[in-house]
């Protein structure tokens, strides 16, 4: 791999397997000699998770939509970099779940903000950087609704306020992520609804060697 190393993101719906996915690969190419970091987002750094917990728990005070979608961005700056652009820099493979496409398929399509504005104020905020490869999960959403709220229990407790959402900005998200991905060739969609954990990762493995020119 050359030293300018290697940018993945996972995206998909709360609830499609992105951490599990995420796992696995850093998993296999740690197998493989890979230098790999396994990140997030919002998040990836001390600042970054604060802003976090902002963004997914903020005290019971109504966020507002354009509050938000500056609080992702400021955490995306500093998480890109102080964290991944170093790490890139020096030959890493990083795993990241979520990033840009994220904030357009839940902040564009989820609650309807105008795309333009989103991508300009991302620009701001990381230029033009952008993953090599991203992996898109796709999950029905009641599907994923069960796996959120079997993850949490019985309480609502455990569920964050974007998960809360209503089952209709989650149908928007959907169709939002599958118009990006009609859209750009670096998303490669994968239907986890009707695939196992083992067969999802299969079909990753086999499109992600391809691009790094590793032969099975």
């Amino acid at each position: 791999m050359n030293k300018s190393g290697f940018f993945i993101t996972l995206e998909g719906a709360d609830g499609c397997g992105k951490s599990t996915q995420a796992r696995l690969i850093s998993d296999y190419l740690i197998n493989l000699q890979y230098d790999v970091i396994l990140t997030r987002e919002p998040g990836g750094t001390p600042l970054a998770e604060e802003i976090r917990k902002v963004i997914l728990n903020p005290n019971g005070e109504v966020l507002d939509e354009m509050a938000e979608i500056l609080l992702y961005a400021a955490s995306r700056a500093q998480h890109v970099n102080r964290f991944i652009k170093p790490a890139l820099a020096a030959g890493k493979v990083v795993i990241c779940e979520r990033f840009i496409d994220s904030s357009l398929a839940y902040q564009g399509y989820g609650l309807g903000l105008d795309l333009r504005t989103i991508q300009k104020i991302n620009r701001i905020a990381v230029g033009n950087f952008m993953p090599n490869l991203t992996f898109l999960l796709d999950m029905e959403t009641n599907l994923c609704q069960k796996r959120i709220h079997g993850r949490s229990g019985v309480s609502l407790a455990g569920i964050d306020r974007i998960e809360s959402r209503s089952l209709q900005f989650h149908e928007k998200v959907r169709h939002g992520y599958r118009k990006l991905a009609q859209d750009n060739s670096r998303i490669v969609l994968i239907d986890a609804s009707n695939k196992s954990i083992g067969e999802i990762h299969q079909v990753i493995v086999e499109i992600l060697m391809k691009r790094l020119d590793v032969k099975l």
